[in-house]
Parts: C-alpha cells; structure tokens; sequence
C-alpha cells in the first residue's frame, strides 16, 4: 500500500507552472517533501519560497526532461536530500498548433523528445529509486487527447498517445513480476494553465483551451490522490466523457463533428495576437503561476472525476490480487536495481 501523503517524497517534473506547479503546492500542503524540477530557475524558486513560507519542505532541481542525464541527476538529488522517493509525477510539456503541414520537423522532434521520452527517462530515472524504498507510485499526465485526437495540435496529440500505450506497457510488466509500484494515468480536459500562453501557434493568435475549461487545482487534487489510491486511469473534467464516449462508439462521426471549422480552429483560437514568445526550444522567465489567462468560466470541480475518476474497475481489482500474490511468491524481486538506460537527447519541458 502506498504510504500517507504527509509520509511521502514526491519528485514533479514540469512544476514551474500550471498544473505542475499547483500539484506541488497541493502536495506540500498535505505534508508531503516536494521535489519540484523544470527548466525555469526563477519559477522554482518563487515556488519552494511558497511553499516553506507554509511551512513545508520542497527542493528545487533545474532539469530539463528531454536531457535524461539531467533527469537521472534529478532523481539522484531527491534521494541524496530527502533519503528515498515514493512518488513520481512526470508532467512536463510543450505544445505547437498548427496545421500537419505548416509544423517543422524539428518541432514534432521537439514536442515528442519532451513530451514522451521526457517521461520515459523519467521512469527510468525512477523506477530504480522506487525499487530501493520498497515500493511506490508512477503518476503520467497525459490528457483526453491521448484518447482523442484533436486538429491543429498534432504534436501533442501524438505525444499523448503514445504516453497512455507506454504506461500500458508498464503496467503490465510490473504487475507480470509482481512489484510493488503502481502506475496511474491522468488525462486532464481543457485546463486553465500558462500552457497555452507559452505554446508555439502558427494559428495567427494565441492558443486557447476550449470549453469547458477546469482549474488546475482539480488535476492537482486527482495527481494527490492517486499517490495514495492508484487507480489504471484517471479522467479529469466532465468533457472528457465525451472525448472518451466518442471515440468509443464512433471515432469516424468525432471525426466530422471535430472537423468543423468552429471545433477545429475557432474553439482553439483566443482573441488575442500571438507575442511570438513560446517555451518550445527555451524556457520562459518568469516567475511561475498555476493559473492562465482564459477569459470565459473556470469550473473550480469535477464531479465526475470526484464520482468516478478513482473508482476502480473490476479488472483492476483482479489485477492488484494477482500482483500481490506474485510479490508474496517472491517473484518481484522489488528491491533488485536494474540497470539504467542511457541516452542523450536535446528538447525543454514545462
């Protein structure tokens, strides 16, 4: 069982803004050590001075995902400060809107680098970390785009599904040998974060989240609790019925309804011109918020993730027993070190 939320270390790439950072502040908050790692060094610091002005512990630890031996440093740096890590919560990432043909290779190359591999060194940075405490908590933010495809947000899209197939996979290798670490997937809706202030557009204005549009805090509230009640998936924000509704029972007519221009473009475009100043390549500096600007209604609740978001399935019941006889059979062999995976990458995170 996962420990106490006042009882874990919890390491959080992509924590300088948006969700990352109010998921930090909600750890911290319920007494959990934060380790808070992005790009950006002036956000992180206005965020552990936040955070220990209430009181609590949090580390800063500049990092860049799609760097993985500053990822594998990140994690070194949590277990030399704070002795272990119980939870991993990989959330950096970057975005480009615009149409297949007018998006670079190099900026599909970017937002996938970040995006997906960022979260893979981050499980290979982790997964040893958590073997050495006994145990522990994988969370992917992923999003409804990665159940979903959207228009003119390719990249990101991509990248999403490609992180859901990848924590599929190691869901079921861990639960095949029978460790004790849990893997929890969250797919956000529409979220009120600098995100879209910081993204690339070649839509000719700034990027918006269509509506309904939810607070960060609601994601930050299902990432904490999934830390002590891991669940296979976590839906957040009441659209994401929906998205998951259509792609269920009819992907061709989400196909023609997400194709009409007033979805495809006019529902991602603000009234705002584009200031040409993204965080694809580079971080932006400045100081780290959790809201956006979104001008339209910001619902602060989910009630369906608050209903059904971290129920879990029969088959995941199912699944937990098995896993759990395996560890008592001694098949996971949960505290034995596996090799690190090396590589070199270039990219930027959130």
């Amino acid at each position: 069982m996962p420990k106490p939320v006042a009882d874990q270390v919890v390491v959080i790439t992509g924590a300088s803004s948006g969700i990352g950072r109010a998921t930090a502040l909600a750890f911290a908050r319920a007494g959990a050590e934060v380790v808070a790692a992005a790009r950006t060094v002036q956000a992180l610091d206005s965020l552990v001075a936040e955070v220990t002005a209430g009181g609590g512990k949090a580390l800063a630890v500049p990092t860049d995902v799609a760097e993985p031996e500053q990822v594998y440093a990140l994690a070194d740096a949590a277990e030399r400060r704070f002795g272990r890590i119980d939870t991993w919560v990989n959330n950096a990432a970057v975005a480009v809107w615009g149409r297949v043909e007018d998006i670079t290779d190099e900026e599909f190359d970017r937002v996938l680098r970040v995006n997906f591999l960022g979260q893979v060194y981050g499980m290979h940075a982790a997964l040893p970390a958590l073997r050495r405490a006994g145990g522990g908590v994988v969370i992917g933010v992923a999003s409804v785009e990665g159940v979903r495809a959207v228009p003119m947000h390719a990249p990101y899209t991509a990248s999403k599904w490609a992180l859901r197939a990848f924590y599929d996979s190691l869901r079921m290798e861990l639960a095949e040998e029978g460790a004790p670490i849990a893997v929890t997937t969250i797919l956000p809706a529409s979220i009120d974060t600098p995100f879209f202030e910081h993204a690339r557009s070649k839509l000719g204005a700034m990027a918006k989240p269509p509506p309904p549009v939810y607070a960060p805090e609601t994601v930050a509230e299902a990432i904490v609790t999934a830390s002590t009640s891991p669940t296979r998936e976590v839906p957040v924000g009441g659209s994401a019925v929906g998205f998951l509704a259509g792609q269920r029972f009819s992907p061709a007519l989400a196909d023609a309804l997400m194709s009409l221009r007033r979805v495809a473009v006019r529902a991602q475009t603000s009234d705002r011109p584009d200031n040409g100043i993204d965080n694809v390549d580079r971080p932006v500096d400045e100081p780290g918020r959790v809201h956006g600007r979104y001008s339209g209604r910001v619902l602060q609740h989910s009630a369906l993730t608050s209903l059904l978001g971290h129920r879990r399935r029969p088959g995941e019941v199912l699944g937990s027993a098995l896993t759990a006889a395996r560890g008592r059979a001694g098949v996971a062999g949960a505290g034995a070190e596996r090799p690190r995976a090396t590589g070199s990458g270039t990219g930027a995170d959130g």
